[in-house]
């Protein structure tokens, strides 16, 4: 989680910069500011201002938070933190279970009810939804989003910028290539080749990367 952080600049206004503000505030971050450029005057949550964009520097003790759900925009969200010098946090909801041994890089959101287990490797800025399930050995890539509920079975392993979708699943020691997007619901029973976007159970590819 943020090293006792103050408050949090988050990059964003969408859902999941929701979801960030619920984590943080389970963990007793009360003061947030959002930045999207859609912004209304005047709109605020919970109390907590939304404007159109950051200027200067985040106080004394914040910490700065890319909450774009798009893995690429994400990205982009985390050079420009990294560029201006500012702290980067790492949100892991309280209610989550860390393994022993793991690694979770900063940028990372780690949700509700999620379980790491031991000696899992979480790469930077990647979304571990609520209530999903990263297993012992697995390693997870820079900028990947696992959703809602999917489930990585032990020594699994998903590339860079991989979308691996709701009530997803990738069984043991299976691998899913870099910006592949698996569809709700696939299962990924053998290691995929190619880059892609896959569906059903089995896992098929539908439309490859480069189309």
């Amino acid at each position: 989680m943020t090293d006792k952080a103050k408050g949090l600049w988050i990059y964003g206004f969408g859902g999941h910069a929701r979801s960030i503000a619920d984590v943080a505030m389970a963990l007793g971050i009360e003061q947030l500011v959002f930045a999207d450029a859609d912004a209304r005057d005047g709109e605020s949550f919970l109390g907590c201002p939304v404007i159109k964009s950051f200027e200067g520097d985040p106080p004394d003790g914040w910490q700065c938070f890319p909450a774009a759900g798009d893995n690429r925009k994400r990205q982009a969200q985390t050079g420009h933190i990294r560029a201006q010098g500012w702290p980067l946090a790492t949100i892991i909801s309280p209610t989550a279970t860390v393994g022993i041994g793991s690694s979770i890089a900063a940028g990372t959101f780690v949700g509700h009810h999620c379980h790491v287990g031991p000696m899992a490797s979480i790469g930077q800025s990647c979304i571990l939804n609520t209530g999903c399930i990263v297993e012992h050995d697995c390693v997870v890539g820079d900028f990947t989003h696992v959703s809602v509920n999917a489930t990585l079975a032990g020594r699994s392993q998903l590339g860079s910028f991989v979308f691996l979708g709701t009530g997803s699943t990738v069984i043991d020691k299976c691998s899913v290539p870099d910006g592949t997007i698996c569809g709700a619901g696939t299962v990924v029973t053998r290691s995929l080749g190619i880059s892609g976007t896959y569906v059903g159970v089995p896992a098929r590819l539908v439309k490859p990367e480069s189309q």
